[in-house]
């Protein structure tokens, strides 16, 4: 039984707006990994690994790993909190709550 997770894809951090909207589903890694002699490259001989494939929703992604009878594990979207400020806010003043003088 193949294990794969299943995620949404966070932006890159060259981009700047919002994150792509493309959910990814991935395979586990299975084997151990070794150090080519020659080369000094990392091999495994599970080439599942390499394979990322991308849906535009998460019912897709489930859907697909549903069909082909793989164990997934959906990994919570986070969720990007913005908060608006302006420049002018960075030099406003904001007197403390415990200057008060009766």
């Amino acid at each position: 039984m193949t294990d794969v997770k299943i995620y949404k894809a966070s932006k890159n951090v060259m981009q700047s707006g919002r994150s792509p909207s493309n959910w990814i589903l991935e395979h586990e890694p299975k084997g151990t990994r070794r150090v080519e002699p020659l080369m000094g490259w990392t091999s495994s001989e599970n080439t599942l690994n390499q394979v990322r494939l991308k849906f535009l929703s998460r019912a897709g992604a489930v859907a697909f790993a549903q069909k082909k009878g793989w164990n997934y594990v959906l990994l919570a979207e986070n969720i990007r909190r913005i908060k608006p400020r302006n420049y002018s806010d960075n030099f406003k003043f904001i007197p403390e709550m415990g200057d008060k003088k009766a």
